[in-house]
């Protein structure tokens, strides 16, 4: 079959947003607080000594595993106030502010984007509130605030390493602060590989890499000021929680079975979600599933060849493939964060069941 290849498509990101509704995520507060720039690493011993970050410093981890570990540990029981900026090829770098505490026994965090519009989430325990400009604020239910940074690594680490391995790198200096450097890579090869540096007083997170296949950076988050006490960030003290929007209850329904299977995963990617969607432009149905390792989600929308508009085609924008393929009987759609051979090798491997199967 014959593929358009693309290498940057403006229009593309319109294109994933039909398909997966994907929501804004991080946003920005105009009255953000300004925090203080990271002190040299010959005043950092003395200020170790002076917040919660001395008691993390008591234990050196051993392995890389173990220093992921102390990552989630500082993200979520530490008080912090943390400046990074987002960078990637030919695009603008995107500042944000990231806040957490321990209020009364509870996680709270904020994240919000410093440019553009006013947009901000809160969270509150296992509820983020997402409020955005023209919109009717909503909150939802969630274990963390899904940003830049993926969560996963942030919180539940272990659960990589079916699909990942941890590779301790050595020490380096970052953002003028001793730092542990680590690898996330692939075990099949299959997915973009990682670089982190983590603060080896606190375990917290100074700089990430996304990585292709061949080396090249994709993007970068880089932390540019950081600032922990004992207590919670004062911003927190002017949420009320109670005027924050109640959860939405989403009902659960039950999809059709679908009569096909994607044969072929990497390492590590299960399937977490199925339906049925219509799509907004073009009304069609389409059958929908949803695979994730953690790290990486992967969007895979089938519907009958005779119902398929336009022909075969593939896009990439950034680190995003977005491919579709007709092999006369249904079109298939992959979209996600993957290179382009393992969207192929996703496309290709679906196989229809007979209903009498089901």
């Amino acid at each position: 079959m014959k593929i358009n290849y693309v290498n940057f498509v403006p229009a593309f990101v319109g294109l994933v947003r039909l398909f997966l509704g994907w929501a804004v995520l991080v946003a920005a507060v105009a009255n953000a607080a300004q925090i203080g720039i990271e002190p040299s690493s010959e005043a950092s011993a003395d200020s170790q000594a002076q917040s919660p970050q001395g008691n993390h410093a008591e234990v050196s981890p051993q392995s890389a595993g173990a220093w992921l570990a102390k990552l989630s540990d500082a993200a979520q029981n530490l008080n912090f106030e943390v400046a990074f900026v987002v960078s990637r090829i030919n695009n603008e770098t995107v500042p944000y502010l990231w806040r957490h505490g321990i209020v009364d026994g509870i996680q709270m965090e904020q994240l919000n984007m410093q440019n553009g519009p006013g947009r901000e989430l809160i969270r509150v325990d296992d509820v983020v509130s997402v409020f955005e400009p023209d919109t009717r604020p909503y909150s939802l239910h969630s274990r963390a605030i899904s940003g830049p940074i993926p969560f996963e690594l942030l919180y539940s680490p272990e659960s990589l390493a079916e699909g990942y391995a941890f590779v301790e790198v050595g020490r380096a200096r970052v953002a003028g602060r001793p730092a542990q450097q680590l690898r996330v890579v692939s075990r099949d090869n299959t997915r973009f590989s990682y670089q982190l540096w983590l603060d080896e007083a606190t375990g917290m997170l100074l700089k990430l890499n996304t990585l292709d296949l061949q080396g090249n950076m994709l993007e970068q988050i880089q932390v540019t000021a950081m600032n922990i006490t004992d207590t919670a960030p004062s911003y927190f003290s002017k949420v009320n929680r109670h005027s924050l929007p109640e959860p939405l209850a989403l009902s659960v329904s039950s999809a059709p079975p679908q009569h096909w299977v994607v044969e072929y995963l990497p390492e590590g990617m299960k399937e977490i979600k199925q339906d049925v969607r219509r799509l907004a432009l073009t009304g069609q149905v389409v059958e929908y599933k949803l695979f994730s390792d953690g790290l990486v989600d992967v969007s895979v929308y089938v519907q009958p060849a005779e119902d398929a508009v336009g022909s075969d085609l593939v896009l990439r924008h950034e680190l995003s493939t977005f491919l579709t393929l007709t092999d006369g009987k249904v079109q298939v759609t992959v979209v996600g964060e993957i290179p382009l051979q393992t969207a192929n090798a996703i496309a290709t491997s679906l196989r229809l069941k007979s209903k009498s199967n089901d």
